[in-house]
């Protein structure tokens, strides 16, 4: 809850400075106060700390569907989906309508939902026709948010860091799409795009491929050398990353996706794609 008070702090800043804000960022300001207002309490960790290093070792995410899906609270999840479908559906001009008939039957949305989680086409799933992959991943991700970061912040407090090192978060499973080098001693670490979740990962690996060949890994730094678009030749992605040792202003990670729309934009022209 910090972090999100500091964001929506932070982006009432930019718009008092700019005028307005960018659709996009205006999106996500709503998309964040349906998440705020779900008021998603702390968790406790779902598992031991000796379960917890045991899973790690395994090289294995921490929370499985049937444990995530045991500390939602499925009574307020169908609401959330249908704030999220229906604030998406006004900043992106697509009708919420399947998305709101989904909502009503809780069966087939906790469904969605686990094939979300599982990595399932979304689109094959029942009662979905008619309503496009992106905007139903968007919607559902909206939705499990809340529950994701309130077990994420709970179990990565456990997690010894050195033991994983691995591609994916060590929580939920799902995929970077943000980094940072930290002050310290400049360590990488990645942001999960699922739960925020975040971990240390090696400098020179590729976080989608895993190739280590220094030949095929390049970055790009702006002219301050604040920000950082790590390539990959061998799979052709890029990510994202800031390096905090060249700031002294505090840095909101997940808004950071947001503000660094235009290294997509140059990733993309390189000829490489989002990991």
């Amino acid at each position: 809850m910090d972090i999100n008070n500091k964001i929506l702090a932070k982006l009432k800043e930019l718009q008092q400075k700019e005028g307005e804000l960018p659709q996009y960022l205006e999106l996500y300001r709503q998309l964040l106060l349906i998440q705020i207002e779900a008021n998603i309490p702390s968790r406790k960790p779902l598992l031991t700390k000796d379960e917890i290093n045991a899973i790690i070792r395994k090289g294995t995410p921490l929370l499985k569907w049937d444990a995530l899906s045991s500390s939602i609270d499925w009574t307020i999840f169908p609401q959330l989906f249908r704030k999220a479908a229906t604030t998406i559906s006004k900043y992106t001009e697509r009708t919420p309508k399947g998305l709101n008939d989904v909502s009503f039957n809780l069966a087939t949305l906790q469904e969605i939902a686990k094939a979300w989680y599982e990595g399932s086409p979304l689109s094959s799933q029942e009662n979905t026709k008619g309503i496009t992959e992106e905007l139903l991943d968007a919607t559902i991700h909206c939705a499990m948010k809340p529950f994701l970061t309130a077990q994420g912040n709970a179990l990565i407090k456990l997690v010894d860091q050195e033991q994983w090192r691995r591609r994916i978060c060590p929580v939920c499973g799902g995929k970077p799409d943000f980094a940072f080098l930290e002050k310290e001693k400049g360590a990488r670490w990645l942001l999960c795009s699922r739960c925020d979740t975040e971990w240390l990962f090696q400098r020179l690996e590729c976080p989608y491929c895993g190739t280590q060949n220094q030949n095929e890994l390049a970055y790009f730094a702006d002219d301050k050398e604040l920000y950082r678009l790590y390539v990959c030749q061998q799979c052709h992605t890029y990510l994202k990353a800031i390096d905090l040792r060249r700031t002294d202003s505090e840095v909101l990670l997940p808004l950071e996706r947001l503000l660094t729309v235009d290294m997509d934009r140059q990733g993309q022209e390189k000829g490489y794609k989002r990991g």
